[in-house]
C-alpha cells in the first residue's frame, strides 16, 4: 500500500496522479517514521519520482534490520524497476543489494550511504561541506561579535561512532585550523542523546562561562543546548548557538532568537537527485562525473569505488531567510518540475 505522509504532498496529489506512471514500480526502503527527517523523505522521494513517471511503493522497516532485509526479498520478487535504499544497518543490508542487482533490479543509495558492496546510484548530503557552511557561519558571527574570528566555541558531537558527525567536525576543522585564536572545546553526545547534550552544555557553561558560541550536530540536540542556557539564567543571544540538519525544531529556535544559524541537511535536493538520475539508472545508461545543478544547490557527482556519487552540500538558514520552503525544516516539498538528466 502505498504511504502518503506529509502535509508537503497534499497540494500535489492530484497532479502526481495523472502523471502517465508507465515507467514501473520503484520501492523506497525507509528505516524508519519515527522522526520528521524520514517522514518527509517519503513525501518527497514518492512526489519527485512521480514527477518523472515512477510509481513509488514505500516499505517502513520501523528501525528493524531483519525487517527490512524481508522487505528487500519481498520487493525483489515483484521485479521493481528500481529499489531506493536507505538501510537500517549498511552491513547487513550489503548482500541484499547484490542479491537485487544479481536479478537485474538497480538499487539507489539514499541519504545512508553504503561503501561496502557497489550499487547503482548514491544520493548524500556532503556532510564534510556542511561542515565547511557551519565554519563559514560561525567565522562571521565571532567576528561581529568580537571583532575579530576570536573567542570560545564548544561543539557538541553526535555518537563519536557516526560518520555523520565525524565528516561534520571535520569539514569545520578543517576551515577554523586558520584561526588560532578560536578555542575549540570538543565533546560527544553519545548516541545522539539531547540529554547527554544538555548535560555537556549546563557542565561547560560552569567550567567555561566565557563561551562564546555553541555549535551542535543536530537540531534536537540544540533544543537540549538551550534548556540548559536558560536553566543558567542565559537570554537568547547572550551565547550564540549553530546547529546542522535543518529540522523543524531549529528553524523555530531561530525565529525565536536562540539559534543564530541552522546549517540544513539538503533533504529535498537529496530526494530530487534520485529522480533526476532515475532514468539512466533504470535503463543502465552511463552517468557522467560532474557538477550539477539541484534544486539550486551545486553538486558534485563522482565515480566511486562503489558506483556513481553525488554529494548535495548543505545551505545556511538564518533569520534572514528561514520561511523560505526550500528548507526542509518548512515541510512544504518544493512543486518542481523535475528534469531528468539526459
Amino acid at each position: 500500500m502505498k504511504t502518503l505522509i506529509g502535509a508537503a504532498i497534499a497540494s500535489l496529489t492530484l497532479a502526481t496522479s495523472t502523471v502517465a506512471q508507465d515507467k514501473g514500480t520503484i520501492y523506497y526502503m525507509v528505516p524508519t517514521l519515527l522522526d520528521e527527517f524520514q517522514t518527509e523523505s517519503v513525501s518527497a522521494i514518492e512526489t519527485f519520482l512521480g514527477q518523472v513517471g515512477y510509481e513509488v511503493e514505500t516499505l517502513n522497516a520501523d528501525n528493524k534490520t531483519d525487517r527490512q532485509q524481508s522487505q528487500m526479498d519481498t520487493a525483489i520478487l515483484t521485479d521493481p524497476a528500481a529499489i531506493v535504499l536507505a538501510a537500517v544497518d549498511f552491513n547487513a543490508l550489503a548482500p541484499f543489494i547484490d542479491k537485487a542487482r544479481d536479478a537485474g533490479i538497480p538499487v539507489m543509495i539514499f541519504d545512508r550511504q553504503i561503501t561496502s558492496t557497489e550499487s547503482d546510484f548514491t544520493s548524500v548530503a556532503g556532510t564534510i561541506e556542511i561542515g565547511h557552511v557551519a565554519a563559514g557561519e560561525i567565522q562571521r558571527l565571532l567576528e561581529e561579535k568580537n571583532g575579530s574570528v576570536s573567542g570560545t566555541v564548544l561543539q557538541v558531537l553526535g555518537d563519536p561512532g557516526d560518520p555523520y558527525t565525524l565528516d561534520i567536525q571535520k569539514g569545520f576543522e578543517e576551515r577554523m585550523a586558520e584561526y588560532p585564536d578560536v578555542e575549540i572545546i570538543t565533546k560527544p553526545a553519545m548516541q545522539w542523546e539531547a540529554s547527554n547534550a544538555g548535560a555537556i552544555v549546563s557542565d561547560q557553561l560552569q567550567a567555561n562561562p566565557d563561551i562564546d558560541l555553541i555549535f551542535v550536530h543536530a537540531a534536537h540536540l540544540a533544543v537540549a543546548a538551550v534548556a540548559s542556557l536558560e536553566s543558567a539564567g542565559k537570554e537568547p543571544g547572550d551565547v550564540m548557538l549553530v546547529s546542522s540538519n535543518g529540522a523543524p525544531v531549529g528553524l523555530d529556535l531561530i525565529r525565536q532568537g536562540w539559534e543564530q544559524v541552522e546549517v540544513e541537511q539538503p533533504l529535498y535536493a537529496q530526494a530530487a537527485a534520485l529522480a533526476m538520475f532515475a532514468d539512466k539508472v533504470v535503463n543502465g545508461e552511463e552517468i557522467e562525473p560532474g557538477t550539477y545543478d539541484v534544486l539550486g544547490l551545486e553538486s558534485e557527482l563522482t565515480i566511486e569505488d562503489w558506483g556513481p556519487t553525488i554529494k548535495i552540500p548543505g545551505a545556511a538558514i538564518t533569520a534572514e531567510n528561514v520561511d523560505n520552503p526550500r528548507f526542509w525544516g518548512n515541510l512544504q516539498a518544493p512543486e518542481g518540475p523535475i528534469e531528468p538528466v539526459e
